[in-house]
């Protein structure tokens, strides 16, 4: 059994590529785009804290940003922001132009989670029934796996496939059509997505952010077990 510690350095690894010293590099995007990582990631867990810096930081701003890590507290309420979160902002607003900030849950699954209806596995040999809504995601069919739809008149309504991917892991990317949300096939898809994953020996990881009601009902509905949450600056 891993600890929440363990899924979060595995869930960092999943999403960003690193250089020899752990460093992050770029988002760990399956189709090899060039998208640069967030210049700090800071995974809490009741279990410990992980933090990686983007490589190209200045030494001593690196080395400012590691004593704040190292002082954020395991104690938490998941919800609220890092104690240093204004600092890590400031510090990193003098280094270059704040872009963004995120922050969110990070899920594992557990063994018995199953979907309640009958889904279809997407490959190059079936791709066209994304047509009809998901035309942008044909393309990523044959790296993004695995990819899992719903089909409902005769076409893809609501997909689940793995967006982050590791030889140990890989991260759920979850969208549904407009007109068929709030029906459950979200949560069957990652459901089935899950199964997929763990099939061919690897774990299944599931984040998205505060802001996003919806993708936390999945969660829910799912019993999804919350191991930490993550807050990243680019």
């Amino acid at each position: 059994m891993l600890t929440d510690l363990e899924l979060m350095s595995i869930h960092v690894r999943a999403l960003f590529t690193h250089d020899t010293e752990s460093r992050l590099l770029f988002v760990n995007e399956p189709d090899s785009a060039v998208i640069a990582a967030p210049r700090l990631f800071l995974g809490r867990t009741r279990a410990g804290n992980v933090w990686r810096l983007r490589a190209d930081l200045p030494e001593k701003l690196s080395e400012e940003l590691d004593a704040l890590c190292a002082d954020e507290p395991v104690d938490i309420e998941f919800n609220q922001p890092p104690r240093h979160v204004e600092t890590y902002v400031r510090l990193l607003e003098e280094h270059a132009p704040v872009r963004r900030q995120e922050m969110g849950p990070a899920y594992h699954f557990p063994q018995s989670v199953m979907p309640s209806r009958h889904l279809l596995a997407i490959t190059e040999e079936n791709a066209e029934r994304l047509q009809g809504g998901f035309e942008e995601l044909v393309a990523e069919v044959s790296t993004w796996q695995p990819f899992v739809a719903f089909i409902e008149e005769n076409r893809a309504v609501s997909v689940c496939r793995s967006v982050r991917i590791t030889p140990e892991a890989h991260e759920a990317g979850v969208e549904t059509l407009p007109d068929f949300r709030g029906k459950g096939y979200a949560k069957d898809v990652v459901a089935e997505w899950a199964l997929l994953v763990r099939a061919a020996g690897a774990i299944p990881l599931y984040s998205t952010s505060w802001e996003n009601a919806a993708s936390q009902a999945v969660a829910r509905k799912l019993q999804l077990k919350l191991y930490g949450t993550d807050f990243q600056v680019t």
